[in-house]
Formats: C-alpha cells, sequence, structure tokens
C-alpha cells in the first residue's frame, strides 16, 4: 500500500533544461548582435568550456555526489555554510566570466570585458525564465489529497530554495523538502533515501520516487528498495538501470497509484 510519494524537483516538476535554454538563447543574443555571432554554436562553445572547466576545479568530485551540474554553477551564488560550498563560491565568479569568454575566443573574438558582461546576464535571464511542467500543479493537487508528498532533490541549498522562491507555488504541497546539500550527499547514494523515509516515518514498502534521471532518482530508489517510477518525457533510451514503472506524463501516476 503506498503511503507516500517522493519527487525529484528538476525536469520532473520543474522544467529546467528549458529555463537554462532560454536564458541561453536571450544571453547569446547579445553576442549575435555585438559580433554576429551564429546564437547555437556560441551556446555549444559556452556549454563546452563550461563543462570542461567545471570538471578541472578540486570542487568537482563533491559537485558529482552532491548532484550540481556545470549550468548551475552558471547562475547559482552557493551562499550555503559549509567548507565545499565556501569554496564553489569562490570559485564562481572567476568560473563563469572564464566560460563566456572561452567560448568567445574559441569562435575568434577577444573580449574578456565582453565576457564578464555575459556571466553576469545569464544568471539574470535564468532567474527571469522558469519553467513548469503544465501538469505539475494539477498532479500535485490531485494526490495531496490521498498521500503523503516529499521532494527529494541534489543540489545546493541555496540554489534548489532560489527555484522554489522563484516559483512559491510548489514548495507548500510538500511535507518534506530533502536538498543532498542540507544532507551532505546526493542521490543515488541509499542514504538521502533512508533518511527521506526516516523524515516521513515510513517503510520503504510504503513509498514511491519519481523522477526523470535514471542514474540518480531510479538507481537511488532501486538501491533503497524503493518503487520507482521514471518520468521519461523526451522518449530517451532506457540504460542497464531498470525502473518499476515508466511514464511520459506525470498524469500517468494515477493508473499506477490504483
Amino acid at each position: 500500500m503506498i503511503k507516500a510519494i517522493f519527487f525529484d524537483l528538476d525536469d520532473t516538476l520543474l522544467w529546467d533544461q528549458k529555463s537554462v535554454k532560454e536564458a541561453f538563447i536571450a544571453t547569446c543574443k547579445l553576442a549575435e548582435d555585438r559580433y554576429r555571432l551564429d546564437p547555437y554554436q556560441f551556446e555549444e562553445a559556452v556549454r563546452e568550456e563550461a563543462r570542461n572547466l567545471y570538471s578541472s576545479y578540486e570542487t568537482y568530485p563533491f559537485t558529482q555526489m552532491i548532484g550540481i551540474n556545470p549550468f548551475e554553477g552558471l547562475w547559482g551564488n552557493f551562499l550555503d555554510d559549509q567548507d565545499e560550498f565556501r569554496k564553489m563560491k569562490e570559485i564562481v565568479p572567476a568560473y563563469r566570466r572564464d566560460a563566456w569568454a572561452l567560448a568567445l575566443k574559441k569562435l575568434g573574438v577577444e573580449d574578456p570585458d565582453f565576457g564578464h558582461e555575459l556571466a553576469e546576464q545569464f544568471p539574470q535571464e535564468r532567474r527571469k525564465n522558469q519553467f513548469v511542467y503544465e501538469e505539475t500543479f494539477q498532479v500535485l493537487d490531485t494526490l495531496k489529497k490521498n498521500y503523503k508528498l516529499l521532494l527529494l532533490t541534489n543540489g545546493s541549498p541555496d540554489l534548489q530554495n532560489t527555484k522554489l522562491t522563484i516559483t512559491p507555488e510548489i514548495a507548500p504541497y510538500f511535507d518534506h523538502i530533502v536538498i543532498s546539500g542540507d544532507f551532505g550527499r546526493g542521490k543515488p547514494d541509499p542514504s538521502i533515501f533512508e533518511h527521506a523515509l526516516s523524515l516521513m516515518s515510513m517503510k520503504k514498502e510504503e513509498v514511491i520516487m519519481v523522477g526523470d534521471n535514471l542514474m540518480t532518482d531510479i538507481l537511488g530508489a532501486n538501491k533503497a528498495g524503493i518503487k520507482s517510477v521514471w518520468i521519461n518525457r523526451q522518449n530517451n533510451e532506457r540504460n542497464d538501470v531498470i525502473p518499476t514503472y515508466e511514464i511520459q506524463h506525470l498524469e500517468e501516476l494515477y493508473q499506477i497509484l490504483k
């Protein structure tokens, strides 16, 4: 008998990929206007430089464990009270500046000041562009009547709470909100799922995990012995991590829960 549902946040309830995409489009448009750069080519260059830089810092193993991606580093402030986050806070200004400046350079533009301008613009655009899937609130409304709900998200508490502040309607649905940066380990580590179970005073058989990421949400639930629902909106290929259920739209949860 399922009594509680654990939800992932990014790309499960919030359409984070679209929010990031729109922020890139708006910021790269400035480079098109200034230097006639192809905005799509420029975006690819920034994403690549950001990934490369991000993985070169001493904080990289920590960001992987907590679950913070390079593009969150391009707009998050990491004002969290913890040593590794303090290091990130110090690294981030140069990381942003360099990612944009190196991408400009790659496309033949030597203008570090403009790189800095773009690095400042991107976070503003990301904060403006917060997308939620059309069915999110309706599904949460329906489920809240019969189930306890817990939000289980990887990331920096400062950044995840910023997302929840921009979309204030989400947090009130949840009995508990668990953020990996607060807990000290991220999905797929089973300990964060066990922590969530203890907060809800639930047995693993009484809970189901809903998320978009096979390697964090589904793998972690599997390791913790919790049933899982993979929301696969893009019709992605499955790897060797097997969810209990697979859906393409959150409304399909009703049938599973029946």
